[in-house]
């Protein structure tokens, strides 16, 4: 394998540089802000990793083929603190949801591990939490939660060590159609390569305007940390899951690190600029949120409201991704479409588009440009 340029220091762009450093490239890796910065996607400080997605196995599969990759991340981190959360993650639904009874039928097809959990034990299990409007709870005991913006900085850390170059620079589309030779910054410097992975998120929209800029829509999404009380660790890791409540649209990651309990909106927010976007939270958000740490968490409910971030998501149509060749350039690639929900399938990304630059792996129909609308009708969560 020859020299290729990555551009995009995130979950998709690191992982996408790790295997192709693996099968023997040469990797340049650009971002215009660093790896794990504060308006990247994968900047925050948590992911969920979950298996479940309705009847979309095919996220499943990336998902159980991307967690040992974490593990082993983690087992390589040397600075001491985590990287990955084994704390399972909770599935909580009302009775007769479509999704949640799709996603145990796949999970259970597949012999993914799920524990069906009834009101009575939800109570004993989790005392802390109000079940009574549950109608359907399902504990993925090997889910967990990754500290992303961590992982992403730590992995970048380990190419750098192993000779992958990684800087930083704004990447500009490339100008003409064919075959492409290098990309220019925006400083006037270009970088040379044989093949180019464009892995950068939100911004796709801007580098391919005409090409992507109404097939990925980026959108605002807060997500809100909230105190526990002194002494109480009821909201750790060690006693809480990270849990996903469908029919509040809400999502969360236990206290971790003392950070405090993160409640995220998951619907999706207005349409946003990853580069100028206002980044200060709204009080309709947090109002969200209270309403729904009052009935889930009672004891949760005056808790104070410690941090805050908004982010944003990178979403495609139907929430699928977008992995495919650009129809103009034949050794240009796209990754992206994450969608919050990409994070956690970063390392079999990598390895999905490693496979296609060396024309080892076999396209997956689901990430093609040709399905990608322009009208939003999410099909995945």
């Amino acid at each position: 394998m020859s020299d290729v340029v990555v551009i995009g220091a995130g979950a998709f762009g690191v992982w996408t540089a790790h295997h192709l450093s693996n099968a023997g490239a040469r990797v340049t890796v650009v971002d215009a802000y660093g790896p794990g910065n504060s308006r990247s996607s994968s900047g925050d400080e948590s992911r969920i990793l979950r298996y479940g997605y309705g009847v979309d196995e095919i996220y499943s599969r990336l998902a159980r083929q991307s967690r040992p990759q974490w593990r082993d991340l983690n087992e390589r981190n040397g600075s001491g603190l985590s990287l990955w959360h084994p704390c399972g993650v909770l599935w909580l639904a009302p009775e007769g949801d479509t999704y949640t009874a799709d996603t145990r039928a796949t999970l259970q097809r597949g012999n993914y591990p799920i524990e069906l959990l009834d009101r009575s034990a939800l109570r004993e299990r989790y005392p802390y939490l109000d079940p009574s409007d549950i109608g359907t709870a399902m504990l993925e005991p090997e889910g967990g939660v990754i500290m992303a913006r961590r992982s992403i900085q730590a992995l970048a850390s380990e190419l750098t060590r192993r000779g992958v170059r990684v800087t930083r620079g704004r990447v500009a589309k490339p100008s003409a159609s064919g075959r492409v030779s290098a990309v220019q910054l925006a400083d006037g410097k270009a970088l040379t390569g044989d093949t180019f992975v464009f892995a950068c998120g939100a911004w796709l929209p801007s580098v391919f305007p005409e090409l992507l800029g109404q097939r990925i829509m980026p959108t605002r999404q807060v997500v809100l940390y909230f105190g526990t009380v002194a002494g109480d660790d009821r909201f750790t890791a060690a006693h809480a899951p990270a849990w996903i409540d469908f029919a509040s649209g809400i999502y969360g990651v236990p206290d971790l690190e003392g950070r405090g309990l993160k409640v995220g909106i998951d619907a999706h927010g207005p349409p946003f600029d990853p580069d100028s976007g206002d980044r200060t939270v709204d009080e309709n958000s947090i109002d969200t949120a209270r309403v729904w740490l009052r009935r889930r968490f009672p004891s949760m409910g005056a808790a104070p409201l410690v941090e805050s971030r908004v982010c944003q998501y990178e979403n495609t149509a139907t929430g699928d991704f977008l992995i495919d060749r650009h129809p103009e350039h034949e050794n240009v690639w796209i990754a992206g479409g994450g969608s919050g929900h990409g994070f956690k399938h970063g390392p079999a990304v990598g390895e999905h588009v490693a496979g296609l630059i060396a024309g080892t792996t076999t396209p997956e129909a689901t990430f093609a440009l040709a399905t990608k609308g322009t009208i939003q009708r999410r099909a995945v969560y």
